[in-house]
């Protein structure tokens, strides 16, 4: 039995992630009647190293906690890893397209006040550039 402090030396993570993961459920110490101390299991690093790797792949919190939950009811929580990236596929595909019209906004925009003058507000115009591109639209 480790020490949180211990546990995050040696995952190479901050105390503040194992203190924070320990809150959420994530991880599940003992306490140590003596003293008090939260103490982590050996095997905690490689929960933190899953933990590392789901988040990597985009998995909240929350959708780790459930896969923590499937596999401790020895049911395979791969169906459900599976489900939600492809979800999350959908979902950055849809945000990818929203970002390059984005970037086509954008770019027009910087075309069109290339020869813009700047203009001071007068009262009625805050920005010349977005209102004369709000115009256009």
């Amino acid at each position: 039995m480790i020490t949180a402090s211990v546990l995050a030396k040696r995952a190479n993570v901050p105390i503040h992630t194992v203190r924070y993961y320990t809150r959420k459920g994530l991880l599940r110490p003992v306490r140590d009647l003596r003293n008090g101390y939260k103490m982590y299991k050996l095997d905690d690093r490689a929960r933190l190293r899953f933990i590392s790797a789901a988040k990597e792949l985009g998995f909240t919190l929350n959708e780790i906690e459930g896969i923590f939950d499937h596999s401790m009811r020895g049911d395979s929580p791969c169906p459900m890893v599976r489900e939600v990236v492809q979800k999350r596929i959908k979902e950055n595909n849809e945000k990818i397209k929203e970002l390059k019209r984005l970037q086509k906004r954008l770019e027009s925009a910087a075309a069109m006040w290339a020869t813009m003058e700047n203009s001071d507000p007068d009262g009625h115009s805050v920005c010349s550039l977005i209102e004369s591109f709000s115009d256009t639209e």
